[in-house]
């Protein structure tokens, strides 16, 4: 048939398998341990959204996966998934001295 062989998709094959172990794994893992944390939140929570506002889980709702946030300026809703995972666990880990 000819110089078409598998050594020719070689490179292609180290490109996919990298890009797949590099990006599309930790993005998955990523969305997933989002889902975990956004339905393990719970009233009283100190959270922070995504856009930087500060505050506490007064109320959640299942039916449309929104919660109330009390912040200084009164209550908020917002939708679960607005919440920021990193800085909120900043926020709940204990300070140790």
């Amino acid at each position: 048939m000819g110089s078409g062989s598998i050594m020719d998709f070689l490179p292609m094959i180290l490109i996919f398998v990298v890009a797949y172990f590099f990006m599309i794994r930790p993005q998955m893992k990523r969305q997933k341990d989002e889902k975990r944390f956004a339905s393990e939140l719970k009233r009283g929570d100190r959270i922070i959204t995504k856009s930087g506002l500060h505050g506490k889980i007064v109320e959640l709702s299942d039916k449309d996966t929104s919660c109330i946030i009390e912040t200084m300026a009164g209550k908020l809703k917002f939708d679960r998934s607005a919440i920021s995972m990193e800085m909120s666990k900043k926020l709940n880990t204990p300070a140790t001295n």
